[in-house]
């Protein structure tokens, strides 16, 4: 077994038993979409890393060495951005948002895929809100579905954009982070960012389910303020 506990046979065990009836060239592309997704999660890992060495003292000089690359190139890859106050869940979050874009064949990230990753992490607190109110994650996943976008003809390999309105709900997540006095930003501020995007599907999605934008910023509250509490015993 690697240090990661996890072994090839293992992830092919795992892809042959979810997808009985697949025909090997479907296999194939499921691979290949699992195959980016641990390299995202790979990358992920690595910028974390990096951003605890940062704080420790550590040069972009020494990060290079570390990684294997120049000084310039640490730097430019690894280099705080929109997601270096995100919890561990969030960012993973945020991978499967990308995950949900490639697998409908979606060239690009909205807000609806945003709110997928968020179903997707089930430790968040995003997830304990959502499930709380509509008291079933499916019924929310089918009103993601139904609101979802045709599938396109071919999914993208590598990176796949953000659409503005959700680079404005990953802002608006800052904010709300900001507003409740955190010094992170976990699934429920990117929750709070999705309602609070008006022009996002994700929003649309809310509202017909019956969220508002002020009922949802209390039940955070509520539920960040009912975590600490239980911690703290």
């Amino acid at each position: 077994m690697s240090p990661l506990d996890i072994s090839l046979a293992d992830l092919i065990a795992r892809l042959d038993e979810e997808l009985p009836e697949a025909d090997q060239l479907a296999r194939i592309g499921e691979a290949r979409l699992r195959a980016q997704t641990l390299s995202d999660l790979g990358d992920q890992l690595i910028d974390h890393y990096v951003s605890k060495a940062k704080q420790t003292g550590a040069s972009w000089t020494e990060i290079g060495d570390a990684i294997g690359v120049s000084k310039q190139a640490a730097q430019q890859r690894h280099t705080p951005a929109a997601f270096d106050r995100f919890t561990n869940l969030n960012r993973h979050s945020i991978v499967l948002a990308q995950e949900a874009a490639r697998t409908h064949k979606h060239d690009t990230i909205g807000t609806e895929h945003i709110l997928l990753g968020l179903l997707g992490e089930p430790r968040g607190l995003a997830y304990e809100v959502l499930v709380a109110k509509t008291e079933s994650e499916q019924r929310i996943r089918e009103a993601i579905e139904e609101a979802l976008a045709p599938a396109g003809k071919k999914a993208l390999r590598g990176h796949i954009a953000f659409r503005a309105e959700s680079k404005e709900a990953i802002e608006q997540a800052h904010r709300a982070a900001a507003d409740l006095g955190h010094d992170w930003v976990g699934t429920e501020h990117t929750l709070l960012g999705l309602i609070r995007t008006e022009q996002g599907l994700a929003a649309q999605i809310l509202r017909n389910l019956g969220f508002t934008s002020d009922e949802l910023h209390e039940s955070v509250e509520a539920a960040i303020a009912q975590r600490l509490a239980a911690r703290d015993k």
